[in-house]
């Protein structure tokens, strides 16, 4: 890991600075893939799951039958654990359950707000070397409770052409039986036009890698909607002598497996912290299975050192993290100058694989900054909110001269007669309205 110390602003948005491609590097590859699949369908998908995952697939839907006998291969401990997830995160999310909004904003004018879920949903889930079955439940739980009419689930197969069973049990669990074996770029494509296997949505949900996050973006063209720019994972962490290094060393790691180009960034008010969990990084990195991919990651990251909790707090906010851990004796002085972070982690006992599984929060986030401006997903990501109004003679009365004169100084005549007319229709039924004077 790189040591800074103590850099100025003017470093900031290099230091800050993620490991990722641009969007223009990646265009070309996804402008390709989308136009074959639009225009080809099931052909396409085939032809590019075997050029980019190396299967030359039959057919893409995993039939009922497979993924009832595919659940049942999952051990009961696991089983037993993903149910205690499934609990937690159902907790969580039935609690965003908002009410119906409504409001007498003038006599006689009556306003509301409704939610409503978005009918066709699609769930991409990461697979290939680690397979999310995780974001199964952190999708699929909130489009059950939301009341989505139909939900699918894509996921790249494994190398033997098959789906993870903890997917399969994960999905079954949550209700989904539409299962569809494509990954990547293909799949997101497959999602937005519809093929003669996989149905189109509305709305598209789930992280994935670079190209999955420009294509959920390109997908946004052919009106779909999306629940974020979700890429590749990322972790900040900020910490003083209070915080324990072998818990700070673990957490980073623990991001730093996911992929190559994830990202992890420690911000210490302690050198003695910068050196000890240097220490931890080499002891506990040395055992992963997945030390490689962490090593290639850590790479990416880097150790800050700055004196006060006031430049903490700035940096955290510069560089709006995906996932933020905060183990500092000035932990209320952090948490309430935080603008920009998709999940916060409070705390040497809290760390971030808890949000990944099962305390109940939900672990799809945005990355790359975008938490600047991105909620992480949650119930209403799953629906719309939808207004009613209702308006009485009596309202019409109150509010209707205002509409009036509003309509005419923009110039927009039928807007102001479709008042005037009504209002000639309640002066004449109603000889004492003040219309009449």
């Amino acid at each position: 890991m790189k040591v800074i110390r103590e850099p100025g602003k003017e470093q900031w948005e290099e230091i800050l600075a993620r490991p990722t491609q641009r969007f223009e590097q990646l265009e070309d590859t996804v402008r390709e893939v989308f136009k074959e699949v639009q225009q080809q369908g099931d052909r396409a998908v085939l032809k590019f799951t075997a050029k980019f995952d190396g299967l030359a697939l039959d057919d893409m839907k995993v039939p009922a039958d497979v993924i009832e006998s595919r659940a049942k291969d999952v051990p009961d401990a696991l089983k037993q654990a993903i149910e205690l997830a499934k609990s937690n995160i159902t907790k969580f999310h039935k609690a965003q359950v908002s009410e119906r909004i409504s409001v007498e904003t003038s006599p006689g004018v009556r306003c509301w707000q409704e939610k409503r879920p978005i009918e066709k949903v699609g769930l991409y889930i990461p697979g290939g070397s680690a397979p999310l079955f995780s974001t199964v439940l952190m999708l699929a739980i909130p489009a059950g409770i939301a009341g989505c009419k139909e939900v699918i689930l894509c996921t790249p197969p494994s190398r033997d052409g098959e789906i993870d069973p903890a997917i399969c049990y994960a999905a079954k669990s949550c209700g989904i039986d539409k299962i569809f074996k494509v990954g990547g770029i293909q799949a997101v494509a497959a999602m937005t036009f519809g093929t003669e296997t996989i149905p189109a949505v509305y709305k598209i949900f789930g992280p994935g890698n670079q190209y999955v996050t420009v294509a959920k973006q390109w997908a946004t063209r052919y009106g779909i909607a999306i629940d974020m720019p979700a890429g590749p994972s990322e972790l900040m962490v900020v910490a003083d002598e209070s915080a324990e290094a072998a818990f700070v060393a673990s957490d980073l790691l623990s991001q730093a497996e996911h992929g190559p180009d994830s990202q992890v960034i420690l911000v210490a008010t302690s050198e003695s912290l910068l050196s000890s969990v240097a220490g931890e990084l080499q002891k506990q990195l040395s055992l992963l299975p997945r030390k490689d991919i962490a090593e290639k990651a850590i790479s990416n990251s880097k150790f800050i050192y700055v004196s006060t909790e006031e430049q903490v707090a700035e940096l955290i906010n510069a560089y709006g993290p995906e996932h933020l851990i905060v183990c500092m004796e000035a932990e209320e002085f952090i948490v309430n100058r935080i603008i920009n972070a998709g999940s916060v982690f409070l705390g040497n006992y809290t760390p971030e694989s808890a949000g990944d599984y099962a305390s109940g929060t939900n672990h799809t986030l945005p990355t790359n900054g975008y938490a600047r401006q991105y909620s992480g997903v949650n119930l209403d990501s799953f629906t719309k909110s939808i207004t009613f109004q209702k308006i009485t003679a009596d309202g019409m009365e109150t509010i209707g001269s205002a509409i009036e004169i509003m309509a005419e100084a923009e110039g927009l005549q039928a807007h102001k007669n479709a008042v005037t007319l009504r209002l000639r229709e309640i002066a004449k039924n109603n000889p004492e309205s003040a219309l009449n004077n």
